[in-house]
């Protein structure tokens, strides 16, 4: 395991779930229920379960795709996207 590549993901991932629409919903339900316990493994267990799949399917693309394609087509894909929101077109 790579300490580096690790810090580099937690990093990436806590900044850009900071504020996210995933964040306001747990706090929402936090707000809501009274069990805390249930609601942050709830959320812990849905996020691990999508962490998973995401991993999964980085490593299967890898195989058929380069990975420096794969930063160019999403690089396009959030520049797209955003471009979208930013219009108020998506």
């Amino acid at each position: 395991m790579s300490l580096k590549i690790f810090f580099a993901a937690f990093s990436t991932i806590f900044i850009a779930e900071l504020f996210d629409k995933t964040e306001l919903a747990v706090l929402s339900l936090s707000a809501k229920e009274k069990s805390k316990m249930s609601v942050f493994l709830g959320a812990m267990a849905a996020f691990f379960l999508a962490t998973l799949l995401a991993v999964l399917f980085g490593h299967l693309l890898e195989r058929f795709v380069n990975p420096k394609v794969m930063r160019y087509v999403s690089a396009g894909i959030f520049f797209i996207a955003g471009a979208l929101i930013l219009f108020d077109k998506l």
